[in-house]
């Protein structure tokens, strides 16, 4: 194995790939996107590029959760020749008068953007004099998220700014792609796809399945007990003139535009039906989803969203929508339903049968099983510890519900290290385990449920066919909105595909905002020559931080 030779990377740290090497050549010719599959090593391509800005300057590493930001700043301290005492990790729990001494000194900083936001509004720190500044899931950079603000203020201050977005699903539209190159002043689009010859021989073979599951008979009579309450609350809402008397039901999608139009006519006219409209939308929100619950997840996972629905009417402030709910005589026969029914939801046992397959066709194996919602994952995760073989562990995130506490950043770190000593075979994991985490090559993907995300689809599937062939195999409950789910994101990965590829062939059309332009030429990978001193002066422009989401 060959390994990257750089005057400020450890000798014998990194394994030399070709595509690597291109890619941070690009990158360090213009601010760029670099679009790479997942497990094919995008944090080496920024490792490549901010090691060679570093004698021009600190460098800024961003990445969206704290997670994130301390595996980036364990990896840096592992293979940057600098001392380690240069390489500082920012979060919100470390006080800013301390964030701002360590700034002054260090090289290399890596945080999430919204302290790297709130200290450049408190004035507690500056751009002038970073020389690069790399945005992990640079899909993120649209509307006002941190990194949009960083991103103007960059151009605006550094005297010599180099961006660089890394991301493995950019977005399937070509304006989202644009919005994101715009706002992060990305000028040039690198993509490379599994099927490039130089990147073939480092990805194997992902064989992806569906799985179709029969709702059981039993949850179909329920929710038509549930969809008559549906029925009554939409009913309402068009006596009130809110919808069309005709509309049977609302997509989410559709709630929230609803939602929306109300809000703004409570600003302008405030008035009592309004209200009850807001409420009653409220209650279609929570009736819409017990059903979907109902179908894709289960029954026991929809007794435990009626006990937190019933906590909340309860409680003292809880909400009207979920009072009326919780009072609704319909909504009561089917809790006790519900509470008699004797069934196993076929996922359930769909899941089990996967993973135990997979343990006893080879003992070494490492299974994801992913789900969308907390609940379902301690279920399974229950039902897979009485599987021989399989030594299953819950993996969540760290906010705690109603009978439910999250998992701290340790416990989670802890629970990596376990998964990856093969302490734990299976891990049963909601959404925190899509996204960037150094979570070991899997030989299984399970999707307890479709995703309605192509970005989080495409994330999941990272997760295997890194080091070898990988399986992976979709549930989806027949008739529910798993298939509209499931058909929805296989038609936006293909369109994402084909917009990366209209990218690559035209990356020229990428038309980022005017303000956000290189000052000066980049220099090379690889040109180790000394920087010249860059103290030319420039007007600046302050403005009161208060102003900053004004759309003035």
């Amino acid at each position: 194995m060959e390994y990257i030779t750089h005057p400020l990377v450890k000798a014998d740290t990194v394994e030399k790939r070709v595509y690597q090497l291109n890619l941070a050549a690009a990158a360090l010719r213009e601010s760029s996107l670099v679009v790479l599959p997942t497990g094919l090593g995008k944090t080496i391509v920024a490792l490549l590029v901010l090691a060679q800005r570093l004698d021009s300057g600190k460098v800024l590493v961003l990445s969206p959760t704290k997670p994130l930001v301390e595996q980036h700043a364990s990896f840096l301290k592992k293979v940057l020749r600098v001392s380690e005492d240069e390489i500082v990790m920012f979060t919100g729990s470390m006080p800013p008068h301390t964030r701002e001494a360590l700034w002054r000194d260090a090289r290399v900083i890596v945080s999430t953007p919204q302290v790297i936001e709130n200290d450049l509004l408190a004035g507690r720190i500056g751009l002038r004099d970073v020389a690069h500044i790399t945005f992990d899931e640079a899909h993120r950079g649209t509307g006002n998220y941190a990194y949009v603000y960083i991103a103007k203020r960059y151009f605006d201050e550094s005297v010599n700014p180099l961006v660089l977005g890394i991301t493995a699903s950019p977005g399937s539209s070509r304006e989202k792609i644009q919005e994101v190159c715009s706002n992060l002043g990305l000028t040039h689009v690198e993509v490379r796809s599994e099927y490039d010859t130089e990147i073939q021989p480092h990805v194997f073979h992902r064989k992806i399945e569906w799985k179709i599951i029969k709702i059981p008979l039993e949850m179909e009579g329920l929710n038509d007990l549930l969809g008559s309450v549906l029925k009554d609350k939409m009913q309402k809402l068009a006596e009130l003139g809110v919808i069309m008397a005709k509309q049977k039901k609302l997509t989410k999608t559709e709630l929230l535009g609803v939602q929306k139009q109300l809000q703004a006519q409570l600003q302008r006219f405030p008035q009592h039906q309004t209200y009850q409209a807001v409420s009653i939308v409220a209650e279609l929100f929570k009736i819409t989803h017990a059903i979907e619950l109902g179908e894709t997840q289960g029954p026991q996972a929809l007794i435990r969203y009626f006990e937190r629905l019933e906590h909340e009417a309860s409680s003292k402030g809880g909400s009207k929508a979920s009072k009326r709910l919780m009072d609704d005589v319909r909504i009561l026969k089917s809790v006790h339903a519900l509470k008699k029914m004797d069934v196993t939801y076929p996922k359930i046992d769909a899941v089990k049968e996967l993973v135990a397959e997979e343990v006893l066709r080879n003992p070494e194996s490492r299974v994801i099983v992913f789900t969308n919602y907390r609940d379902t994952s301690e279920l399974v995760t229950h039902a897979l510890k009485e599987v021989e073989g399989v030594r299953a562990v819950r993996f969540v995130g760290q906010a705690s519900k109603y009978k439910d506490t999250g998992l701290t950043q340790r416990q989670q770190a802890e629970i990596i290290e376990a998964f990856k000593a093969g302490e734990y075979n299976t891990l049963v994991a909601t959404s925190v385990a899509e996204e960037g985490l150094d979570i070991p090559a899997t030989d299984l993907i399970v999707f307890y449920e479709p995703v309605p995300s192509e970005i989080r689809s495409i994330q999941r599937k990272g997760r295997t066919g890194r080091k070898h062939e990988g399986r992976i195999v979709v549930l989806m409950a027949r008739g529910s909105k798993d298939e509209a789910y499931y058909w929805s994101t296989d038609n936006k990965e293909k369109q994402m595909q084909k917009r990366i590829g209209e990218l690559r062939n035209s990356l020229g059309e990428i038309n980022p905002n005017q303000t956000m332009v290189q000052k000066a030429p980049q220099r090379q990978l690889l040109e180790f020559t000394e920087s010249k001193d860059q103290t030319q002066t420039q007007t600046q422009i302050y403005i009161d931080h208060r102003e900053i989401r004004s759309t003035v």
